[in-house]
C-alpha cells in the first residue's frame, strides 16, 4: 500500500485548510489529485498536534478545533502513531543530524516515512528534501 500513499507534513495540512496560506491552492490541488488517483495521505499524531497548535496560534481555538475535526473526518487520511519505539528512533535521528536544524516532529516523520517506505511528501519544508524524500509541493 505504501506506493499508493503519500506523507503529509504540518505545512501541507495547514495550507490545505487555511485559505490565507500562500500554499493553499497548490495544497488543495495536490490533495484533490491524490484523491482522484485513489491515493491516501499518511500523517502522524505528532504532525496533527503541530498542525492544531499552529491553527490555534494563528486563528484561535475555533479554527484549531475545525482543523482537528477535518483531519479526523477525512477518509483519505491514515494516521500513524509515533509511540515509544519510534520516539526513541527519532531521538537518535535528531541527535545524529543535529547540524541540520530539523525539528523533533520532522524527525518523527522521517522515522515513520522510512518504516512505512513512503518517499513522497506533501510539504513545503526543505528539510524533507534534505533528508532524502520527494516533495510534492513547491519548497518555500
Amino acid at each position: 500500500m505504501a506506493g499508493s500513499e503519500v506523507f503529509a507534513d504540518t505545512s501541507a495540512l495547514y495550507a490545505f485548510v487555511d485559505k490565507n496560506d500562500a500554499q493553499h491552492g497548490v495544497a488543495r490541488t495536490a490533495a484533490a489529485k491524490l484523491a482522484h488517483e485513489g491515493r491516501r495521505i499518511v500523517t502522524t499524531d505528532y504532525v496533527i498536534a503541530e498542525t492544531v497548535n499552529l491553527a490555534n496560534a494563528r486563528g484561535g481555538s475555533f479554527v484549531a478545533v475545525r482543523v482537528m475535526d477535518l483531519i479526523e473526518q477525512s477518509a483519505g487520511i491514515r494516521l500513524e502513531w509515533v509511540g515509544v519505539e519510534r520516539f526513541e528512533k527519532a531521538k537518535e535521528f535528531f541527535r545524529k543530524h543535529s547540524d541540520h536544524g530539523y525539528s523533533f516532529t520532522d524527525c518523527t516523520s522521517f522515522v515513520v516515512m522510512h518504516e512505512t517506505r513512503l518517499a513522497g511528501v506533501l510539504t513545503t519544508d526543505r528539510h524533507f528534501v534534505e533528508a532524502g524524500f520527494e516533495a510534492i509541493l513547491p519548497i518555500a
